[in-house]
């Protein structure tokens, strides 16, 4: 009776995780549209729907609850990693942790500003500079509502309903997979621009698959062991800011060797740091760690 009743629940979460996922991606097409995607009217249209899709999953998550019958003794919103215990850290350690990875990248780009250091920073605290960003469609739809709607969406509410039926490992590897496949529908996207072959599209896509999935892994390890969505939301924003770490741009750079040293220990930098900086011991009480089944060795 027991199997028969985990069974039940662990299709239950599929079905909610599928929905969720189609749901998101299905807002972004219910406006007809013949502008490109980076279109301002297309931005906001899309930035309202996903938004919305957002506000409701605090609901899919609530259903799921009472369908499978789980019991739950904290509200849905903490669940969902939105809660004020050990937010600081929540949100600083995790960046942190992130921007030690791209310690590669922010030098390369250190280096190739005429103004060196001084110049990256000055970049980064110029307001009018940030004025620009906030007036920009698309720098609002990649470095606010995606990062914010997808973590919510794909980790927030995915990760607590898939911890019960596979525990944390399971969850961190499996909610990537939905994350992965709803970005495949930028296929549908370059097929109607048809600007490159459907063989180009499909090794694009691929790709694409490919890092989110190994991206949404790491958010998930992030949301699971700080119990905070504002974590993997801020990380999210710093990676889609600096896109994948162009290696191959380093490997033809006139001092190669001094960056790809800097890649390197950002590399190394980020395994050595990715446990300590993520300990539970920072954040308090983990309310999903109360879902997972016995052991629990990420909480």
């Amino acid at each position: 009776m027991q199997v028969e009743h985990t069974h039940t629940r662990c299709s239950l979460c599929v079905l909610s995780c599928l929905f969720l996922a189609c749901l998101y991606v299905g807002s972004l097409y219910v406006w007809r549209r013949r502008l490109p995607r980076d279109h301002p009217s297309v931005i906001k249209r899309r930035c309202v729907s996903v938004l919305l899709v957002s506000a409701l999953s605090p609901a899919v998550v609530k259903t799921w609850i009472q369908w499978a019958d789980v019991r739950v003794g904290v509200p849905v919103w903490e669940l969902m990693g939105v809660r004020t215990d050990g937010l600081v850290l929540a949100a600083l350690l995790p960046l942190l942790l992130t921007m030690v990875f791209y310690l590669g990248p922010l030098i390369h780009s250190a280096v190739d500003n005429p103004n060196g250091f001084t110049g990256e920073m000055q970049s980064v605290l110029d307001v009018q500079s940030w004025r620009l960003c906030v007036g920009d469609a698309v720098w609002l739809r990649n470095q606010v509502v995606a990062p914010m709607t997808e973590e919510l969406v794909f980790r927030g509410a995915m990760l607590p309903m898939l911890v019960p039926c596979t525990g944390p490992t399971g969850a961190i590897f499996t909610a990537p997979l939905f994350f992965g496949v709803a970005h495949l529908h930028h296929v549908i996207e370059q097929r109607r621009l048809g600007k490159e072959s459907m063989s180009v599209i499909l090794l694009v896509a691929g790709m694409q698959f490919l890092y989110t999935t190994v991206f949404g892994a790491f958010t998930a390890f992030i949301f699971m062991r700080t119990g905070h969505v504002v974590g993997p939301v801020l990380c999210h924003s710093f990676c889609n800011s600096q896109g994948l770490p162009d290696i191959s741009s380093a490997l033809q750079h006139p001092q190669r060797s001094a960056l790809l040293v800097s890649y390197l220990m950002g590399a190394l930098l980020f395994l050595v740091l990715l446990f300590p900086l993520t300990d539970p011991y920072f954040y308090g009480a983990i309310p999903i760690c109360s879902l997972a089944p016995p052991p629990a060795s990420l909480c």
